[in-house]
């Protein structure tokens, strides 16, 4: 969930009812606040105060999963911090934390949880970015190496929602979305086949997309996807005339409504979307 603050610096989110807790932190430019973790009681309201720091401190986050390096089981509870800085992070139940307001430049990760090997991992925090990271922590009884994956947020992304989005549609299976690596890793000669070699859509030959599933009582040739390139509706331009894979930061698909953001839907939408951002 991402919502902006008014003129003084107020904000109001509504949580779903089972909601247990949420972490929340504020971001303005490149700079950002301390995570703040809150939890909830049906039908309370609770108040929560983010400072954020500027001035000459250049910062970025950190944003992560811990797991089990011989199961791939989440591990909750582990403690994540920076050598050298009081604040930590404690992972949720599915192995997630934050750090923000990291300064840039290099540093050493550290996560402790019982029952694990302690880890030190080094890392590199740019201006402006998140940097992800991927641990798998190794019991102590194991012989065996942490295993550690890191990789840097694009921040055009990171602005436009898409890895929020990202994380809920992989946990509810709200639709299908490919990163920067996962086109460079499949090279396709247009984004357009790509996305065409999703099960349930079709690629006209005018450079349409229509859904396969959803044709029933739709004329002119189906159920036409609607699509966005950079939050443009370019449904009706073949998009590879617009757009090479290599100029592709991220795409998202919706083969259906009941799974499409509502920034990207209305009644011309009730086919599904495909949503392309740029670098």
């Amino acid at each position: 969930m991402r919502e902006a603050a008014d003129t003084q610096g107020s904000f109001f989110l509504c949580v779903p009812r089972d909601a247990k807790e949420a972490t929340v932190w504020a971001e303005f430019g490149d700079a950002s606040s301390e995570q703040a973790v809150v939890a909830f009681d049906p039908g309370a309201r609770r108040d929560v105060e983010l400072r954020v720091g500027f001035g000459q401190i250049r910062s970025g986050r950190i944003i992560g999963r811990v797991y089990d390096g011989a199961t791939g089981d989440p591990v909750a509870t582990a403690a994540v911090s920076v050598r050298g800085r009081a604040r930590q992070a404690e992972s949720n139940r599915r192995g997630g934390f934050i750090l923000s307001g990291v300064p840039e430049g290099q540093h050493e990760l550290e996560v402790r949880r019982i029952g694990y090997a302690s880890l030190g991992h080094p890392v590199t925090v740019t201006r402006g970015l998140t940097t992800e990271v991927e641990i798998g922590l190794v019991p102590t009884p194991l012989e065996m190496e942490p295993l550690v994956a890191t990789v840097t947020r694009s921040r055009r992304l990171e602005i436009k929602g898409f890895y929020e989005r990202k994380l809920w549609g992989e946990l509810v299976s709200g639709g299908t979305f490919f990163t920067e690596a996962d086109i460079e890793r499949r090279r396709p000669q247009r984004i357009s086949h790509m996305i065409a070699d999703m099960s349930g859509i079709r690629l006209a030959s005018g450079g349409k997309f229509y859904s396969t599933r959803l044709s029933a009582g739709f004329s002119g040739g189906g159920c036409q996807i609607k699509t966005f390139l950079d939050n443009v509706d370019v449904s009706n331009v073949p998009i590879h005339t617009l757009v090479l894979p290599i100029e592709v930061a991220g795409v998202e698909i919706y083969k259906g409504p009941a799974s499409l953001p509502a920034e990207f839907g209305g009644s011309d939408a009730r086919c599904g979307a495909i949503v392309i951002w740029t670098k």
